[in-house]
């Protein structure tokens, strides 16, 4: 099977860096696998489990949304905030998600846009906060 690069960087560090057979990225609009000879393709991609197959192996990070870019036989993932899926702090995200929907419980009632648009916010800053030296 064809190979292809993948590189994988977080602000950070670079993650990972290696030939990939296939390659399965969350993106916003629907999960998706890349393989070698992928037409090119920018997508943004959402919190979610990027999966890298190589032969028999596989290593799996955790994304807390970002940028991937194919062309050239070159997969580049740009994250927001990425690690392993050994190294992230699961309790660490749920206590930060606790916090934010406390926080956005005790805002005054509004209409239901105004508290759609103040959870998306909410949301979004788990990618600034969560700072992975500290949370991961």
């Amino acid at each position: 099977m064809p190979t292809f690069q993948l590189s994988l960087v977080s602000p950070e560090s670079l993650l990972f860096s290696d030939q990939v057979d296939q390659v399965d990225v969350p993106g916003v609009e629907g999960d998706f696998g890349v393989l070698s000879g992928h037409a090119p393709i920018v997508a943004i991609i959402r919190p979610g489990i990027v999966t890298a197959i190589v032969g028999n192996t596989t290593e799996k990070f955790v994304v807390l949304g970002g940028l991937a870019e194919f062309s050239g036989e070159q997969l580049t993932i740009l994250a927001d905030s990425a690690s392993s899926v050994e190294d992230f702090d699961v309790a660490g995200l749920r206590s930060k998600i606790e916090e934010l929907q406390q926080s956005l419980e005790k805002q005054p009632a509004g209409n239901e846009l105004d508290r759609a648009i103040a959870l998306l916010d909410h949301y979004k800053s788990i990618h600034v906060t969560l700072a992975p030296a500290t949370a991961f």
